[in-house]
């Protein structure tokens, strides 16, 4: 794929690591692609970061044609840069558009476009402990027409954002308010795919868990109301008299390349993992009972965010005494072990840049 390059004349200060945050600063350049249907994917390009001119009609902003994903760049301890498993990351974007009905990329076309942004872009990723570099590729329709049908148009975009802890908390626990109203996804719908509207679904039911004091709620499906699903925008998992349980993937739940990691760490430590239903009333007899000995969620931003505590109809449970578990810092520290390079990739998970 022929990619053009235009660098910027105007390099911005990159921010002290002290005030990061999560996706408050971007770098200074952008990746660009379009697709027109007939002619495929064309004018790959590089340009200096920029506002998004859109026609009015187009179909991302009246049917939410779009979908995106999430991956980080390390700076490792040798001063390198690599990737964590970023092929999983355009796998799952392109299942994400072959659902919402936009235009596939070719895996080699994704992988080179994506090494060559961060190659262009590595001055930006952060060295302090914690951080790195967080990368959003992006996708969406922009027919110009107000007629619904699929995407005949589409624009591909990878902006990038260096980023310190996702939550305030860092990895202390965290606390959870399980949602009894609205509902994340439904089997069918668009729970798997990694789509905008999904999240926007979501932040009612946040914003209610914020006010009361959470930082986030567990959702349960969308046609009983009994089964665990995610907690908030992450994969879940728990830890149930020594065994490992975590919702399986029914067609509802993004299936997350953190959580696929989590499970073959935990395989290779030999721990029994059980994907499959589980229920609140299983879930809350463990917690009565005293046999939830963990519980976690696992995603990309956060890595392993451990759960404290959680609040269901009004009533709250301590989950290990509201201290981090002895297995959910065993993943956090072998997972952000292999990604900045401070101990072996026993895996083939990491992908280097330079």
């Amino acid at each position: 794929m022929n990619i053009t390059i235009k660098l910027t004349n105007s390099p911005k200060v990159k921010p002290d690591t002290s005030v990061l945050g999560f996706g408050k600063y971007f770098t200074d350049h952008m990746f660009i692609m379009d697709y027109t249907e007939g002619e495929g994917w064309k004018n790959a390009r590089i340009v200096p970061f920029e506002n998004i001119s859109l026609h009015p009609a187009s179909t991302v902003l009246h049917y939410g044609s779009e979908i995106f994903e999430g991956l980080k760049a390390y700076r490792r301890t040798d001063g390198k840069v690599q990737l964590f498993r970023p092929i999983e990351n355009i796998r799952r974007m392109n299942r994400s558009a072959e659902r919402m009905c936009l235009p596939q990329i070719p895996e080699d076309d994704a992988l080179e476009a994506l090494t060559k942004f961060v190659e262009t872009e590595k001055d930006w990723t952060p060295s302090a402990p914690g951080t790195s570099l967080y990368l959003r590729p992006f996708m969406y329709g922009n027919d110009e027409s107000l007629g619904v049908h699929s995407v005949k148009n589409a624009t591909y975009v990878i902006i990038a954002s260096p980023v310190g802890s996702y939550y305030k908390e860092g990895i202390n626990p965290v606390s959870i308010m399980i949602e009894s109203e609205d509902v994340r996804a439904v089997r069918g719908g668009t729970g798997e795919a990694k789509c905008g509207g999904n999240y926007a679904a979501s932040n009612r039911a946040g914003k209610r868990a914020e006010d009361k004091g959470y930082s986030q709620v567990l959702w349960l499906d969308g046609v009983e109301r009994k089964y665990i699903e995610e907690v908030g925008a992450m994969n879940v998992m728990f830890k149930i008299d020594g065994v490992i349980v975590t919702p399986a993937l029914l067609g509802s739940i993004l299936p997350g390349i953190t959580r696929k990691s989590c499970i073959e760490v935990l395989k290779n430590k030999g721990f029994k993992v059980e994907e499959r239903k589980l229920s609140i009333e299983e879930l809350e007899q463990a917690l009565k009972a005293g046999n939830l000995e963990e519980a976690w969620g696992c995603g990309t931003a956060a890595v392993v965010s451990p759960i404290g505590e959680l609040n269901y109809k009004g009533e709250k449970f301590i989950i290990n005494d509201g201290k981090i578990g002895d297995v959910t810092q065993y993943l956090y520290d072998t997972l952000t072990g292999i990604q900045w390079g401070k101990i072996e990739d026993k895996y083939g998970w990491t992908y280097p840049i330079d």
